[in-house]
């Protein structure tokens, strides 16, 4: 069916209207700042955007200024912008999460060093005092005194 020079410039129109609408991020519900939803917002069939059909330069104006848009960094679908901070929260998480493990293997491995040392220590000096109970010359220390602080007689 063939559309009247009238009709197609007032579809045009439309289209500007609805490409301007999407750019500024008035997504309609379930839709997305797509060719898809332009053309529905219209009230234009989908596949007059494409191939040598009427509206295809339409399509190239709305690519190029959504690429444009993206570049400047502004998107304008709440949904992509979501979809792009989500992104980059999850690559800080996951960036977080791989030095809290890293940090969690060499507190393993210092406690692990910490305890062979501990060991290694202990077994010292059990030796030391099972050396020590033969000789003559070593001499216990009294033990301290205990003294009471603050009572009156």
């Amino acid at each position: 069916m063939r559309i009247s020079a009238a009709q197609r410039t007032e579809n045009e129109n439309c289209i500007r209207a609805a490409m301007d609408r999407l750019l500024r991020g008035e997504i309609p519900p379930g839709g997305k700042c797509d060719i898809k939803t332009l053309a529905r917002e219209a009230g234009v069939d989908r596949t007059a955007f494409y191939g040598t059909r009427p509206y295809a330069h339409l399509r190239v104006e709305f690519e190029r200024r959504l690429n444009a848009m993206h570049e400047a960094g502004e998107i304008p679908d709440p949904r992509e912008a979501q979809i792009a901070r989500l992104k980059v929260e999850n690559a800080k998480l996951r960036e977080r999460l791989a030095k809290s493990e890293q940090t969690v293997d060499e507190l393993t491995d210092f406690r692990s060093q910490a305890l062979a040392r501990l060991a290694a220590q202990h077994e010292e000096i059990v030796r030391l005092r099972e050396a020590a109970v033969g000789t003559t010359q070593l001499r216990r220390l009294p033990a301290p005194r205990t003294t009471v602080i603050g009572s009156c007689s």
